[in-house]
């Protein structure tokens, strides 16, 4: 049993959960408001940020990418054709550059700064950066998605899956980045039908189903959120 530290619209933490979701993975959550800086999670991971994964009578495991490569090294063998992170060293290079590529780029460029914005400012308060949504940040944030959902949508046309022929990390972590951003309807799927048919490819696992049913008080889903045909 695991224990994830995690908010529900944080991309990273939606990143883990749908790679222990793959691997069938049993999975407690607790939210987290990292904005609060409560000293108890600070001494899982004086960084403060989620997620953080704790093993059960072991250790805290904390950041994304720590985390991806714990579970791969712990449960990837086992996995076989389903496994996450490749055998072959060819292959886990470029999953890792494009887990990468949506776990910083993505998340600096994009889906940090509109979650940021859009969600949490609504629950931080004013001393800890809360507030109305700076308008110019979503701006540029939006134009932005632009140039991510183009990327994903070039790697899906030369591919089945965006790191080769079959899932891998690299999938989940761009869909988590999208899904968060995608439940405030800012993600125009209309400008690439290449990356709208690959998300709703990934979309319709069974590790998506608890993702979308995540709901926030007073902000409603976009009409493709839930939506596996869309």
């Amino acid at each position: 049993m695991y224990t994830l530290f995690h908010h529900p619209f944080c991309p990273h933490s939606r990143f883990v959960r749908l790679v222990l979701g793959e691997y069938g993975l049993d999975l407690r959550l607790v939210e987290e408001r990292v904005w609060e800086r409560r000293e108890e999670f600070l001494t899982l991971n004086p960084a403060g940020t989620t997620p953080v994964l704790f093993a059960e009578g072991k250790f805290a495991i904390p950041s994304a990418a720590i985390i991806a490569e714990y579970v791969d090294e712990v449960h990837g063998a086992e996995m076989d054709d389903r496994r996450l992170l490749p055998a072959a060293m060819a292959e886990r290079i470029e999953v890792r550059r494009l887990t990468a590529w949506f776990n910083e780029k993505f998340f600096e460029e994009a889906s940090s700064p509109l979650v940021t914005e859009r969600i949490y400012k609504r629950f931080m308060a004013e001393q800890d950066g809360g507030g109305a949504p700076a308008a110019e940040v979503i701006r540029a944030a939006k134009t932005n998605v632009r140039y991510h959902l183009n990327y994903i949508g070039w790697l899906a046309q030369r591919r089945n899956y965006l790191a080769g022929e079959r899932l891998t990390y690299a999938d989940l972590a761009a869909a988590a980045h999208l899904s968060a951003i995608d439940y405030l309807g800012d993600v125009p799927w209309v400008e690439d039908e290449a990356a709208k048919n690959w998300y709703a490819r990934v979309k319709s696992r069974p590790s998506f189903r608890p993702l979308l049913s995540e709901w926030l008080a007073g902000v409603p889903a976009s009409r493709t959120y839930v939506d596996l045909d869309f």
